[in-house]
């Protein structure tokens, strides 16, 4: 049961991050095409779409299985590396509600990041997979 409960873990975990890959990607777009409303429309569809049906199911059910993993060996909360892991899974939330907050204020017009802003932020999440997929294979 705990490795087909790894597995969904690990595929959920890929839907997440293949949301979060590309939402930043849109808001790039969006923000070069800021002038055409006709075409922010589509991207604010397509935006909405990505974050509730993708991002946030996919979110959700990549921390139950992992709670739910934690739940069947409890002896990692005692080492360090489960601690790190949970600190950058922290900051990887903290990212997809920055994600949800600034599809909200493009939407409304408040184009508040320059495109530029959007591709160095479009980065986070990679760095963030790394270290995360570290910490759970090393164990460091």
């Amino acid at each position: 049961m705990y490795l087909y409960l790894k597995a969904f873990h690990l595929i959920f975990m890929i839907c997440w991050f293949a949301e979060l890959f590309y939402i930043f990607r849109l808001f790039v777009y969006h923000v070069q095409n800021r002038e055409k409303t006709e075409v922010t429309k589509i991207f604010e569809k397509m935006e909405y779409r990505l974050i509730y049906f993708i991002g946030h199911p996919s979110m959700v059910l990549t921390l139950l299985s992992g709670f739910w993993m934690l739940a069947y060996n409890p002896e990692f909360l005692g080492n360090s590396w489960i601690v790190f892991k949970l600190a950058l899974v922290g900051l990887l939330i903290g990212y997809q509600i920055f994600c949800g907050v600034t599809r909200r204020r493009f939407a409304e017009g408040n184009f508040f990041l320059s495109e530029k802003t959007c591709r160095l932020i479009n980065e986070i999440p990679t760095v963030l997979l790394i270290a995360i997929v570290i910490f759970a294979v090393v164990k460091p």
